[in-house]
């Protein structure tokens, strides 16, 4: 990496081998940064994508890409911690980058051109479904194929599809793009989804790029949401346009709303110019008459769970009453679904015994889940698939909402709601784990431990790293120990938190879990509990001295070193951490305050020093138990030598009166 400190002069090093070009940024990724890079064994272009702040890169698709390219793909070649473009490069405050070749040329969007249907099939779909079906076959999506991430180099040949991988998967597609259910979730909170998802984002491009521009641009996502689920997808994006034949079927198969319905990629890599069947593409199912909730009427189930995700509070009302079920009944004449909603409901006055918030929360993610099972799981007004949980933990919204979720494993019960479509034991085992990671003890758990461990690739986002950006757990300690050195002894606080302490179990396994359970949360924390962690990481990755952390931890011992009672052995301790600390040596500091001979010495010392002291008490007692005897004993001695005396001077005196 640059050791100037003016990054835009002297790029930054990714991996020792990209430089990443500050004055030349690429607008190709809706929105998020995007630089030029290079690499000097290799005259071919390339690009560096910046993760936006506060999410993590989707680490199972860089896993599984990285040295396994596929054609017609901009994969990964790449990925780590660097300085910024333009920011200072001395280490403080890096960005994460994912390095893609550079594309080969414009997007689709750029040419703003209206494309044939032979274009379409020959240059666009056929290749695009070749690659949608190589990553099928590794059991990976895309969930970022749009007119403006596709890319060719000039008109006629086949395009390329653009990159996918440095933010959540479909974070940066539109409403327009994606379905319904798709669209209806925050951009972080989607999911990895299926392939079924990638082809109909792959129908929509097609739609766009034959209509030559973007229809419903006018309205907002939830508009658009609505306007899919109450029409259909291809009627509501097409409206009153005309496409080919071709194409309109091609695009009316691949936006079929059951994902079940939409060819498989391998199809849609070979199709022809012959129809496609749609038998079973059908409209939504409408009722003869409106049900209102809040200011507007639904006509169709799906509609109707959309609005009790949106209402919830009037929702349950309506639930309660028997609305919904008589609506399901007579204007829709269906019975089965209305049976499963009063059971719900019945379900839900047991549960409002116990937590009447928790039970109208359970009721409204089950009716949703009831109306439409392809819909996704709704919790106190926020939608998301579970696979979306991580990135929207990370993203830090609704972080309330996202606890309750995983305390009550609701999950668990939605998954059983959606009549076959979702492994509800895997759910379960899921949601219990998701459980235990919230509810563990101390740094253990948390929310945490829950969002590094959802997110593997999440940098430590602790503040006691002092702004660096690390995803490898080989750079943490050299990193707390820089930011311990910048402060003065006073200044700098005890260097380990929630963040990363979740941080190391994530990226070190479960061997530090007893001692981070232990430690309590806050400032009150136990200092030789610290230095025992991160004393064995120490020992574990060598990373050479920590002068700073060990200076900061041996300021805090004071409490450690008074449980040694002996003067002289505390003495030479002090002398011994003194030389220790100087040298950065936190397991030889950790060694000396816990050696096992040094503690049995001063235990025994302090042993006999109590046997001492009480042999001394038991003498002390003794004399004074005595006192009361001796005094007795003295005051007849003295009574009888008073009578001597006595005696002896009326002798003496006879004497002298008989002698005359």
């Amino acid at each position: 990496m640059s050791t100037t400190a003016d990054a835009s002069r002297e790029p930054g090093l990714l991996a020792g081998l990209y430089a990443i070009d500050p004055a030349e940024r690429l607008p190709v990724t809706d929105g998020a940064a995007a630089f030029r890079a290079s690499r000097a064994s290799d005259p071919g272009a390339f690009m560096a994508i910046e993760v936006p702040a506060r999410m993590a890169p989707r680490a199972a698709s860089l896993r599984a890409l990285l040295g396994a390219p596929v054609p017609g793909l901009l994969g990964p070649l790449a990925h780590g911690a660097v300085a910024p473009p333009g920011r200072d490069s001395a280490g403080r405050d890096p960005a994460w980058f994912v390095i893609c070749a550079a594309p080969p040329g414009p997007s689709l969007a750029a040419e703003r051109s209206q494309m044939t249907a032979r274009e379409l099939v020959v240059d666009v779909l056929r290749p695009a479904a070749s690659v949608l079906a190589r990553l099928a076959e590794r059991g990976l999506t895309h969930r970022g194929i749009r007119p403006d991430n596709l890319f060719r180099a000039r008109p006629g040949e086949p395009v390329v599809l653009g990159p996918a991988w440095a933010a959540p998967p479909a974070s940066r597609q539109s409403a327009l793009h994606e379905p319904p259910y798709v669209g209806i979730c925050p951009p972080s909170g989607r999911g990895e989804g299926t392939i079924a998802d990638d082809v109909y984002a792959l129908g929509v491009a097609l739609l766009v790029l034959a209509l030559g521009r973007e229809p419903l641009a006018a309205l907002d996502a939830a508009a658009i949401v609505q306007r899919k689920l109450a029409f259909g997808s291809f009627a509501a994006i097409l409206g009153e346009d005309r496409l080919p034949p071709t194409i309109g079927d091609l695009a009316r198969a691949m936006l079929a709303e059951d994902p079940a319905h939409r060819p498989p990629p391998s199809l849609l890599a070979e199709a022809a110019f012959g129809r496609i069947g749609t038998s079973a593409v059908r409209p939504p199912r409408r009722a003869s008459e409106p049900l209102v909730l809040g200011a507007e009427e639904v006509l169709e189930p799906r509609s109707l769970a959309r609005l009790l995700g949106a209402m919830p509070q009037q929702g349950v009302r309506l639930l309660r009453l028997g609305a919904i079920d008589r609506w399901l009944r007579r204007s829709l004449g269906d019975i089965a679904v209305a049976h499963r909603i009063e059971e719900a409901v019945t379900l839900h006055e047991r549960e409002a015994l116990e937590d009447e918030a928790r039970a109208e929360s359970f009721l409204t993610m089950r009716a949703v889940a009831i109306l439409d099972p392809l819909a996704p799981l709704c919790w106190r007004g926020e939608w998301l698939w579970p696979d979306g949980l991580g990135p929207l933990l990370a993203e830090g919204n609704a972080l309330p909402a996202l606890a309750d979720l995983v305390e009550t494993e609701a999950v668990a019960s939605w998954a059983a709601c959606r009549s076959g479509r979702a492994d509800a034991m895997l759910a379960q085992r899921q949601a219990r784990h998701h459980r235990m990671l919230l509810r563990y003890p101390g740094w253990a758990g948390g929310l945490a431990r829950l969002t590094h461990g959802l997110n593997p690739m999440l940098p430590c986002r602790s503040p006691l790293v002092g702004g660096r950006k690390l995803i490898d757990i080989r750079s943490l300690l050299p990193a707390l120990d820089a930011a311990a050195a910048e402060r003065t002894e006073t200044e700098a606080p005890l260097p380990m938190d929630a963040e990363t302490a979740a941080f190391i179990l994530v990226h070190t396994g479960a061997n530090l879990e007893a001692e981070l359970a232990s430690v309590a949360h806050g400032p009150e924390a136990p200092v030789l509990t610290v230095l025992r962690v991160l004393a064995r990481l120490q020992e574990s990755l060598r990373p050479g001295p920590l002068p700073g952390l060990a200076r900061v931890l041996g300021g805090r011992l004071a409490s450690a070193l008074s449980a040694w009672r002996e003067r002289r052995r505390r003495a030479a301790l002090h002398e011994r951490l003194a030389v220790l600390i100087a040298q950065g040596d936190l397991v030889a500091m950790l060694g000396v305050l816990e050696d096992p001979e040094g503690r049995a010495a001063d235990a025994e010392g302090m042993r006999r020093a109590a046997l001492a002291v009480q042999r001394i008490d038991a003498e002390l007692a003794a004399i004074a138990a005595a006192g009361p005897a001796r005094a007795e004993t003295a005051r007849r001695l003295g009574q009888e030598i008073a009578a001597g005396i006595g005696l002896v001077a009326v002798a003496g005196t006879l004497a002298v009166l008989a002698l005359g």
